[in-house]
């Protein structure tokens, strides 16, 4: 071999390459050495930079593909509910009630039981009682947070030991859940969450060290080998994630790519800006950049707290008070983002409802107009709901549309909770993936892990599809086929995966070196069992990941 060509540490033969480049997989092999991709080539050129140390990997007809990035998730917080009182595999109300039970048999010394995972469709408009909870744990507090994170339930030892009773104030931010007399019924909604989230103990140091790692290796086992975190700061019943990150970052045992994106605290106003950029200047070590900010504008349509521009109806299709909140009044939001536009900070917002995403939208321009163009990658997750007036907006201001497309499918969540109390022709404004994709808009992809599977095939299947997979739990382990969701806004499997890959690489400033399969990039690589190219659409979600590799080193393997 000549002294000028790097010899191969691992080709990769026999299948086919998504590069995301392109809106099809080439006919290629591919050479990793010292991290990097070293070509892309026929399998003659591959192999000539291989020696007997190589080692080869055939891809046996499958796809390679970038390694997922995630570009909205939390898996800090995700990890750390996997190794408590986790729900997130059950779905009925009596599969909840026998985890909490055997969790608090299981752990006596447990002062609280604290967990989470629920989904709101599994109980009665959304809500669960503390008399549910009562008849497996009435003697020690529980809370137990729902998937979203937008809301928690508890029982009445917890609302006990925490004063919150029938002449307890709804918080602005948030509401109590009550019965008739005005007793608190065991929901509590957003900002409500705190009046006992406040008193239960958090997860140690080293507990929540270990469920971020615990969590990464998730992640690699699904391909993913990039992400942002969504959330970072101290929340109710959470550790501050930043130090458990930095922990992480200084020992190496954090191996992924991080960009985190530190909590905008709305209970605050412009003045915790110097201490964001002390945490951005301190938060730039190994892995971990914290160099974005999270704004959530708005809440859920679920529990009626997205903003909306237009009122929430009530059960009979009459139109409510309610247009749902904005947590940040959109004046000082303005000069917020105006002034961190200014600092250099990306913003990543929380915009779900179609009046949040305008007010978001509206920054964005204002801050344009006083700071100029710029390189900041700004973007705004969720968009359940996009009035059609601002859909050409996010192209022209460059603003990213990060989705979550394992929500855009017809699910009871979607079809007892949301679609009714929005009305037939604002329901068909949502998840509007394809008009944004048409519109030049640049599309990353996320999980918002808990909240749903951080599995990237899944969201890509019902980016696709505009129905969720087969796999995916539904209500009592039984599932009806349901017709797609607003098909129109379907995307192309080429399209969903760029999202995956390159879309969210860019987000993440990491795209000069990663989310492509190119020569001289980092090989941060995925194996998948099947070109889903080459199969129905309707089969995307049962590709598999078999291997995960990061800068060309092996990071999950499958066993079966």
């Amino acid at each position: 071999m000549s002294k000028n060509r790097q010899r191969a540490d691992t080709v990769f033969v026999g299948g086919k390459v998504f590069t995301a480049t392109g809106p099809a997989p080439i006919d290629a092999a591919v050479a990793v050495g010292g991290g990097r991709i070293l070509a892309v080539a026929d399998e003659a050129a591959v192999r000539s930079l291989a020696d007997a140390d190589t080692e080869v990997v055939d891809l046996a007809g499958g796809l390679l593909v970038p390694g997922f990035q995630d570009a909205h998730v939390h898996p800090a917080v995700a990890g750390v509910q996997m190794l408590s009182c986790d729900l997130s595999e059950e779905h009925s109300i009596d599969g909840y009630l026998a985890v909490v039970a055997a969790y608090a048999k299981e752990h006596p010394e447990a002062a609280w039981i604290r967990g989470g995972g629920w989904s709101m469709d599994v109980f009665p408009g959304g809500t669960p009682t503390r008399a549910m909870l009562d008849t497996v744990v009435p003697d020690r507090p529980v809370m137990l947070t729902n998937r979203d994170g937008h809301g928690a339930w508890v029982n009445t030892r917890a609302l006990e030991l925490c004063g919150v009773d029938r002449t307890t104030p709804d918080p602005v931010d948030g509401r109590i859940e009550r019965e008739t007399d005005g007793t608190p019924a065991g929901t509590l909604q957003e900002g409500a969450v705190d009046l006992v989230a406040r008193h239960v103990p958090i997860a140690t140091p080293d507990e929540a060290h270990a469920g971020l790692l615990a969590a990464q290796e998730h992640l690699f086992s699904l391909g993913v080998t990039s992400w942002q975190d969504a959330m970072i700061g101290a929340f109710p019943g959470n550790p501050d994630n930043y130090g458990v990150y930095l922990r992480a970052a200084h020992e190496g045992s954090l191996r992924a790519r991080v960009v985190g994106a530190l909590w905008w605290d709305r209970e605050r106003g412009l003045e915790q800006i110097p201490d964001l950029e002390e945490r951005r200047r301190t938060g730039q070590v190994g892995r971990f950049h914290a160099t974005s900010i999270k704004i959530m504008q708005d809440g859920i349509a679920e529990n009626f707290t997205a903003g909306l521009l237009e009122p929430y109806l009530d059960g009979c299709g009459c139109a409510t008070a309610n247009s749902g909140l904005s947590f940040i009044d959109p004046e000082l939001l303005t000069e917020a983002v105006t002034r961190l536009d200014r600092s250099g900070f990306q913003l990543h917002f929380h915009a779900l409802g179609d009046r949040a995403v305008r007010e978001v939208l509206d920054a964005l321009a204002a801050a344009r107009a006083a700071n100029g163009a710029n390189d900041n990658r700004h973007h705004l997750a969720h968009l359940q709901i996009v009035h059609p007036d601002d859909i050409g907006r996010f192209a022209n201001l460059g603003a990213a549309a990060n989705i979550q497309a394992l929500w855009a499918a017809h699910e009871p969540q979607m079809d007892e909770l949301t679609i009714p109390f929005l009305g037939p022709e604002r329901a068909a404004l949502q998840y509007p993936f394809g008009d944004l994709q048409r519109a030049g808009t640049r599309l990353v992809a996320g999980s918002d892990w808990s909240v749903s599977s951080p599995n990237p095939l899944w969201g890509i299947h019902v980016a696709v599809n505009r129905a969720v997979p087969d796999e995916a739990p539904h209500p009592s382990g039984t599932f009806e086929p349901l017709p797609p969701f607003f098909p129109e806004q379907a995307l192309t499997l080429a399209q969903a995966l760029t999202a995956y890959t390159a879309g969210s690489a860019w987000v993440n400033h990491l795209d000069e070196v990663t989310g492509t399969v190119e020569a001289g990039k980092y090989a941060d690589l995925v194996v998948l069992d099947r070109d889903p190219f080459a199969h129905p659409g309707a089969e995307i979600a049962d590709t598999r990941v078999l291997r995960t590799y990061l800068d060309g080193e092996l990071v999950f393997a499958a066993t079966h």
